[in-house]
């Protein structure tokens, strides 16, 4: 069985070799084209501190799998399957799950993950840190489109999915895996970003969490949940999203200690905090003049801004399925940085060109929610994002308190405010003069058309 634990570095979660020139942003082209099964986890980043992708694979020997014979399993047999893991509830049920059901033969815990594999017949550990490409082919397009889900939901979820569907794919064809694995609910959207990428999936009969914890136990599987605290989390460098147990009421507020990257920020430094974004074509390159690595920068920001209690969002949202669903997400660095892009780009982009690039990003940030990562369309959108955010470059000045992100000032060489047009002084570039003919003109179709009211108000 092929067993592949999905968790996202606090350094960045998701990066290409560090020697490797690659363009910003992932490809179709470098992912489509491979038939697969699979069945992915639905925690696939989980924090830790050196985080990346763990594979186990397990070997080809035939296993017997409980109420099986020959190596069989209730349902069939597969020799290899990728798993997407991360240790939370649905990963761990699922390894035995698959165990019973295919006759695949895995581990089911983190700690002391090779030897574990190892002693249970693995053939190979595959050990992959994708937080550099995480945070730089995938969350810094997003951020230089300004995607952003239903007003509120910065996409964290959503853009991690491609990239361990990705890393999924590429470990199983260089093993020969017959199939991989997930663990998502069939009530979101993750089980569509795994899907559309793959060829087959496989449907199993856990229905919900109270299901996979009566299994766990069954199969005396150790889970990080019980009946009484059963929160459905999500993390990885970009955010850490909460859903299920009081949250599922809309009319409840969150428990306090249900938090685990911010600060209450009623218990927040009561001095504010300033620091200065570097910005190079959209792209944020710096903190106070200190120039970092995707993955750095981010995690920087992340404990710069938990412990001013920025990024925290409770939002009822339109899942993919048609559903409303609850939940609450920390997003401290992504925040940050959400504000510091945007507003650079009041200086740099004129009033046409920000009206569009906020109506395309509407239609960016659903492709990207509904796991169309790897659509054509994205890719073209990606295109003028780059385009139009070329000269989106300085930097700007951001004060941080108790859960606010203020700007304190922005500043760059291709800015388009020219304070001597601006200013309430006589100038001889604009002509104040000149308004009273444009504001005539401006208003002429309203003229016309109460022209026209008074005319059949006549009649």
């Amino acid at each position: 069985m092929a067993h592949l634990q999905a968790v996202t570095s606090s350094v960045n979660p998701l990066a290409p070799a560090p020697n490797r020139e690659c363009k910003l942003g992932a490809k179709a082209s470098e992912f489509r084209g491979v038939p697969f099964v699979y069945r992915s986890t639905r925690n696939l980043s989980q924090a830790c501190k050196t985080q990346g992708i763990r594979a186990v694979l397990a070997s080809d020997k035939e296993t017997d799998a409980s109420s099986a014979t020959n190596g069989r399993g209730l349902r069939g047999k597969l020799n290899k399957v990728v798993l997407a893991y991360s240790g939370g509830l649905d990963t761990s049920v699922i390894v035995p799950w698959l165990r019973e059901n295919y006759g695949c033969e895995g581990i089911s815990e983190l700690e002391g993950l090779e030897a574990k594999a190892k002693a249970s017949g693995a053939c190979q550990l595959v050990v992959k840190d994708l937080t550099e490409e995480f945070v730089k082919d995938y969350v810094y397009p997003c951020l230089r489109a300004g995607a952003v889900y239903e007003r509120k939901y910065l996409l964290g979820t959503s853009m991690a999915r491609p990239v361990i569907a990705k890393a999924m794919v590429d470990v199983a064809k260089d093993v020969g895996a017959d199939a991989v694995a997930h663990g998502c609910t069939g009530k979101g959207n993750d089980q569509a970003c795994f899907k559309i990428a793959s060829s087959t999936m496989w449907e199993w009969d856990i229905t919900g969490r109270e299901d996979a914890i009566e299994y766990a136990k069954k199969h005396n599987v150790p889970v990080p949940v019980t009946k009484k605290s059963i929160y459905s989390r999500d993390r990885n460098l970009w955010h850490l999203s909460h859903e299920g147990d009081i949250l599922e009421d809309p009319a409840n507020e969150p428990n306090k200690d249900m938090y685990m990257m911010s600060v209450d920020p009623e218990d927040a430094p009561d001095k504010p905090e300033y620091l200065e974004i570097g910005i190079v074509s959209g792209i944020p390159v710096s903190i106070n003049g200190k120039e970092l690595s995707p993955a750095s920068l981010l995690s920087e920001l992340n404990d710069i801004g938990g412990r001013h209690g920025i990024g925290r969002i409770d939002m009822v949202e339109n899942r993919l399925v048609g559903m409303k669903s609850r939940g609450v997400y920390e997003t401290p660095g992504g925040t940050i940085l959400a504000a510091a892009c945007r507003e650079l780009e009041s200086l740099t982009l004129d009033r046409e060109a920000i009206q569009f690039k906020d109506t395309m990003a509407l239609k960016y940030a659903e492709l990207v929610y509904a796991g169309r990562w790897f659509d054509p369309l994205r890719e073209s959108m990606d295109a003028f994002m780059e385009n139009i955010t070329k000269t989106t470059t300085g930097s700007v000045r951001l004060k941080l308190y108790k859960g606010s992100v203020i700007v304190a000032s922005r500043k760059s060489p291709y800015s388009l405010y020219r304070e001597d047009i601006s200013s309430f002084e006589s100038g001889q570039i604009y002509d104040q003069a000149d308004a009273a003919g444009f504001i005539k003109l401006y208003g002429l179709p309203m003229r016309v058309r109460a022209m026209l009211e008074k005319d059949l108000g006549k009649k």
